[in-house]
């Protein structure tokens, strides 16, 4: 593959040159660096760094003795275009990595690997409002001496990562596959993470929906379903490319090992995140039925005073009605006896609805 050799202009940015941008940047490029055995070495400009790499260090054999890591966070066409034109990156993996919204994927163009990973994360959608899984992405190309990080979404910084391998020189010199196995652990982390939070979140419905207070729990099973359908989307495709990875020739032994440990951690969040369905469903139709139960129990006490209720408006209905010649209408104790038959029949009712628990 053909790459173009950078001048020392490209990529300087307008920001630090090192570590974390200051909060009001203008480039999408949040770090870079040289490693050369293990080690970083900070330049001015990404043209410096990738110079360095190819022209300063080389092995007896030809190749790079060390990589560039340049990490970028939602870059625009002209940005990741530049990079693209160094490092030679294929167009169908920048476009990808421009409009993001991809599936979990690896995909190889020529000796450039292109990998998808969903990052996620539970937070509020509003202030004092419900949790909700957000997704973002992360695409990482992968070549023999550079990787490039692209970053969408809030969630999975690699700042923290960047730190971890640098204080280990030993790993980050085995080289680009030290990085991706080092991204991938951290986006399985994060699904760990989200994972156990969605758990609770279901302890707390299920705890609800089966206390003796009644609640209207059905929305909030219908959200955390819609949470783990999203979840899921994010976990399961992931498999496949891990897999693919363990078995690729640019990755070095010692981190095949560390990337079979991340597939392992993955299945097993995997699992987890598709037991859930299994927990919400049975915990949604012993919402429903509860509240079943309840609207049954409320219409059994309406009909119950309905039909005591009924007993005087029936009789006075027939006392109403002005017939001269009726019983009792000329009798003097007429009206305490209606009343007396009216009292015991509602007494009577109550006290049947009472004792067969309708009331």
């Amino acid at each position: 593959m053909t790459r173009v050799r950078p001048s020392r202009a490209l990529f300087k940015t307008r920001g630090r040159s090192t570590g974390v941008p200051a909060p009001n940047r203008d480039s999408a490029v949040i770090d870079w660096a040289a490693y050369i055995d293990g080690h970083r070495v900070s330049t001015g400009t990404v043209a410096d760094a990738v110079r360095l790499i190819r022209d300063g260090r080389l092995t007896p054999e030809g190749d790079s003795a060390g990589f560039v890591w340049v990490g970028l966070h939602e870059p625009s066409a002209t940005e990741l275009a530049d990079l693209a034109e160094v490092f030679g990156l294929h167009p169908l993996a920048v476009e990808d990595a421009i409009h993001a919204h991809q599936r979990p994927k690896l995909e190889r163009y020529d000796d450039v690997h292109f990998v998808v990973m969903k990052t996620v994360g539970y937070v509020s959608s509003d202030p004092g409002g419900a949790e909700v899984v957000e997704t973002g992405e992360i695409m990482i190309f992968c070549g023999p001496d550079f990787v490039v990080t692209v970053r969408h979404g809030t969630h999975g910084a690699l700042g923290p990562v960047r730190r971890d391998l640098e204080q280990d020189p030993a790993r980050l010199a085995l080289g680009p596959a030290a990085v991706l196995h080092a991204v991938a652990d951290r986006v399985v982390d994060g699904y760990v993470g989200v994972a156990n939070a969605v758990m609770e979140d279901i302890d707390e419905v299920e705890e609800a929906v089966f206390s003796p207070e009644r609640t209207d729990e059905s929305r909030r099973i219908y959200r955390l379903k819609r949470e783990v359908i999203q979840l899921k989307r994010a976990v399961g495709p992931l498999a496949g490319p891990l897999r693919n990875l363990s078995g690729r020739r640019f990755v070095p032994a010692e981190i095949k090992e560390y990337l079979r440990d991340v597939e392992d951690h993955l299945t097993r969040v995997r699992e987890q995140v598709e037991s859930y369905d299994e927990l919400l469903n049975p915990i949604l139709q012993a919402h429903m039925t509860q509240v079943t139960v309840a609207d049954n129990q409320d219409m059994r006490k309406i009909s119950a005073w309905g039909a005591i209720f009924m007993v005087p408006t029936a009789i006075a209905g027939v006392y109403g009605m002005n017939f001269d010649f009726m019983p009792e209408t000329q009798w003097r104790f007429g009206y305490p006896m209606i009343l007396g038959v009216i009292g015991f029949a509602c007494l009577s009712l109550y006290r049947g609805f009472r004792r067969n628990g309708w009331l």
